[in-house]
């Protein structure tokens, strides 16, 4: 048996290997060290190898799912090696010692899954290949879970804007690919990406003779998809899941955002890693899973193309004027399988009868819901091409009716599942087998009355099949050579026979039962062929479905929050009245505070604004509420603002907060840098650029003039609309050299001694940054507090006596008079910091008086 295990370990290819041993899967050597730890169950061992005890843990087959999940969210890849004949056949071939024959018959990773209990529902689940081929890379995207496949093609330098746009669970690329952005990739051999091969592949699995009616693959691309078939032939043993024919993504079919972008926007993830306070949860009203994976898809990719964006809008618009229809339409849509992962696992050939009734019940809810929608008038174009693909599947769905019970169990071992009076022959035999059984239940009835034993019963069980059952006090009546009964087994305190009547009876039952099985399954695989026949519409129709929920979640959330319609036009403008974040509006709204809604106005002649103010104050909400209208008004949403006339932009750029990659070898400033060179090198006049506190990493002089450049470039070079904030109030000088550049600060005001943040934009440049007011609200010491405002007093003054601020940047003030005087500076009052910290209401009078006492004779040792 070790033999086995470790000739198929070799298989494994890195992989832990789950052994099949009867009802268990098992785990050795050091892949049973790793899933002990990470599945917290009991390591033990089993016999020696080399002369050492073997560890050894096991799961149960019929939980194995549980196990697999954690596994793979642990980053594990699992191979699965099945018996691949019965006991008895292994006795068959090589008597009654040989060893059952196991084979790997799949690969388990987090790219290739399709079991409903190992995928997020909300969440699409995509593996990526990717290869190079002259200077361009090729990259190839599918969901296996619903087939959907993606080729597009881009420069070497814009491999890791790509992928993370699609955010896959598993990258897989040839040997030796190098790039820091497939640093995690699965590296498989280079044969697999051949552009040629890559092209036979898709053919085959088409069944084409030509891939012209597709589109135009670059071999880049055909390489990409080469190795994604590959690897995905690899993990099912031969056994490929569904893949619908490819479609092809052009460079400039979406809104360009780099992975600092989308981390610091939060558009799928929040900060902490989960999918709470994130944008898509903040806005994801959708009724189905599959909608749920689509608005995502469409917030991680927003369109660039003003028609496709206007039909999105117009279809959300539908439903926002139509709170009826909406409604109707969202209780249907709450009721709809997952009509794309449930053929996924039929196509995959893991699929249930529970499938085949997802299915069944996926198409009646979508001729509902198109008779629904037909009832409407004023259809937008994108709803009337989503409700033709509703249609054309009433064979489908009449066959699945005829053929299933109303609730198909997830096993099909047992059957059961198939109607009746769907096969007359499967009915009979059904009949053949009840009727025996009934049968048995009459003869027990007449064995007892023969035998004078009321306590006889015909059981059954797995090893004997059925038998007859007395107590031990009444076996002599059976053993009696002319009872007609045959001894087969005595327990502690009964003993069991056999006769002919019930041995003719259970051979009816397991014949016909066996034969009823036989027929269950010859109707599953028919149903299944019948689906997979129809897989291309099926899965059209299911995305068509996704589309609709989408519009209608959309609309819900608009009318939810009063979000606007935006006017999108190909001007570089951003014009947005009463504009609000989101995520922080909802999270007010939950602790019944209100969201204060701030105007930007960006035009080609007053298209960057530099915005001072306090921290706190709300200028980093302010520069990512309107980078997030942007977003969504492209992914053709509503937005959250009174009124929006939105430019449609190329790219999108957000450097907001910066932390260490350590990891990298990467400071925080570092990373800042990093985000801005991306900014200062790629974006064009088309883009919007949000920048915060750039410099703010390094020494007060080197950020201020690093802040100074960048404005410049970003005004003179780029000329991209901007939000700039900043607390280098020197910057202001720019706006008398920078046409286009306006001043802005969010409103603060102290009153008796507190800072009282506005959240409010007003004009003009900041007339200071309250940074000790901040400090003091955030629980600064009050010493260390004084401290810093007798310390900034002898700032300003210095700065005062250098002339301030000249007109050029190599005429920067250094503050010089200013430091010296700082180190100058009597210490202070040691006795004054006590006092003015003292929490007088807090002592007893005994505190008070040895206060007193302290106090009186400091005060004389410093007069001696």
């Amino acid at each position: 048996m070790m033999q086995q295990y470790l000739m198929l370990k070799a298989q494994a290819a890195g992989s832990l290997l789950f052994y099949r041993m009867g009802d268990f899967f098992e785990l050795f050597f050091e892949d049973a060290k790793q899933a002990a730890a990470i599945l917290d169950i009991a390591l033990t061992t089993r016999g020696e190898h080399g002369g050492e005890p073997v560890p050894m843990c096991g799961v149960p087959v019929h939980s194995a799912e549980s196990y697999l999940a954690r596994l793979i969210r642990a980053g594990k890849r699992v191979a699965i090696a099945e018996q691949v004949e019965t006991p008895e056949e292994a006795k068959r071939r090589g008597g009654s010692k040989a060893l059952v024959k196991r084979d790997i018959v799949r690969f388990v990773t987090a790219g290739t899954l399709t079991e409903e209990a190992l995928l997020n529902p909300r969440a699409a689940n995509r593996l990526v290949a990717i290869c190079e081929v002259r200077d361009r890379i090729g990259i190839a995207s599918c969901d296996v879970s619903t087939g959907a496949m993606l080729l597009e093609e881009c420069a070497v330098d814009g491999l890791a804007t790509a992928l993370a746009r699609l955010d896959a669970s598993e990258i897989v690329c040839p040997e030796g690919f190098a790039g820091e952005a497939a640093r995690d990739a699965i590296e498989r051999p280079t044969a697999e990406f051949d552009s040629t091969e890559g092209e036979r592949r898709l053919k085959s699995l088409h069944g084409l003779a030509t891939l012209d009616g597709l589109g135009n693959f670059t071999r880049a691309m055909l390489g990409a998809a080469g190795g994604l078939v590959a690897y995905l032939d690899h993990a099912g043993r031969g056994k490929l899941p569904l893949l619908l024919p490819p479609e092809i993504r052009t460079s400039d079919g979406g809104l360009a955002m780099d992975a600092a972008t989308r981390a610091s926007l939060e558009i799928l993830v929040a900060q902490d890693g989960g999918r709470a306070g994130s944008l898509v949860a903040c806005i994801d009203r959708c009724a189905s899973g599959a909608g749920a994976r689509l608005l995502a898809e469409d917030l991680a990719a927003p369109l660039t193309e003003r028609r496709a964006i206007e039909d999105r809008l117009a279809c959300v618009a539908h439903f926002q004027r139509d709170p009826l229809l909406r409604s109707d339409l969202r209780a249907l849509l709450r009721g709809l399988p997952d009509i794309g992962r449930a053929l996924g696992r039929i196509v995959a050939e893991r699929g249930s009868p529970r499938d085949l009734g997802q299915i069944r019940d996926g198409l009646r809810e979508a001729a509902r819901i198109r008779e629904l929608l037909e009832g409407s008038a004023d259809r937008p174009a994108l709803l009337d091409r989503a409700m033709e693909r509703l249609s054309g599947q009433d064979e489908l769905i009449d066959l699945l009716a005829r053929a299933l019970i109303a609730s198909p169990p997830t096993e099909r071992g047992s059957g059961g599942y198939v109607a009746d009076g769907y096969d007359a022959d499967l009915d009979e035999l059904r009949g053949i087998a009840g009727n025996a059984r009934k049968a048995i239940a009459a003869m027990e009835a007449r064995y007892r009355e023969e035998t004078d034993t009321a306590s006889l019963k015909i059981k059954h069980n797995n090893v004997l099949g059925y038998f007859i059952e007395v107590p031990a006090k009444h076996a002599d009546k059976l053993m009696a050579a002319d009872s007609g009964f045959t001894h087969r087994q005595t327990m502690a305190g009964a003993v069991r026979f056999n006769s002919v009547r019930l041995h003719e009876e259970a051979t009816r039952i397991a014949e016909a039962g066996a034969q009823a099985l036989a027929c269950e399954e010859r109707h599953f695989e028919e149903l299944v062929a019948a689906v997979g026949d129809r897989r291309e519409a099926l899965a059209a129709l299911a995305g068509a479905l996704a589309r609709i929920d989408v519009a209608a979640g959309l609309a819900e959330r608009a009318v939810e929050g009063d979000w606007c319609r935006p006017e999108m036009t190909d001007e570089p403008v951003l014009d947005i009245t009463g504009g609000r974040h989101p995520v922080v509006e909802e999270a007010l709204a939950r602790s019944g505070e209100r969201f204060v809604a701030n105007d930007c106005c960006l035009e080609a002649d007053d298209r960057l604004w530099l915005i001072g103010g306090p921290n706190m104050g709300g200028k980093s909400t302010f520069l990512r509420q309107n980078a997030l209208i942007v977003l969504l008004a492209q992914a053709g949403c509503f937005v959250p603002a009174t009124s929006a006339r939105i430019g449609i932009a190329d790219r999108l750029f957000s450097r907001v907060g910066a932390a260490d990659n350590l990891a990298r070898g990467r400071s925080t400033f570092m990373v800042e840098m990093v985000e801005t060179a991306a900014i200062l090198t790629q974006a064009t006049e088309r883009s919007f650029v949000i920048l915060d506190e750039v410099g703010r990493g390094t020494s007060t002089y080197d950020g201020m003039a690093l802040a100074w450049a960048v404005v410049e470039a970003v005004h003179e070079t780029l000329k991209s609309r901007c939000l700039f904030a900043t607390h280098y109030h020197e910057l202001s000088r720019l706006a008398d050299t920078c046409d286009a550049l306006s001043l802005h600060h969010v409103r603060a005001q102290e009153w008796k001694g507190e800072l009282v943040l506005l959240h409010e934009l007003a004009g003009g440049a900041a007339d200071k940054s309250y940074g000790l007011a901040v400090a003091r609200l955030a629980g600064v010491p009050p010493a260390v507090v004084k401290r810093a405002k007798a310390v900034l007093a002898k700032l300003e003054k210095g700065r005062d006596e250098t002339g301030g601020l000249a007109a050029g940047l190599g005429e920067l003030p250094l503050f010089a008079a200013a430091s010296a005087a700082i180190e100058d500076a009597p210490p202070a009052d040691g006795l004054a910091e006590r006092l003015a910290d003292l929490e007088i209401d807090a002592l007893s009078p005994r505190e008070a008086l040895d206060l007193l006492y302290e106090w009186k004779r400091e005060a004389a040792q410093r007069e001696s």
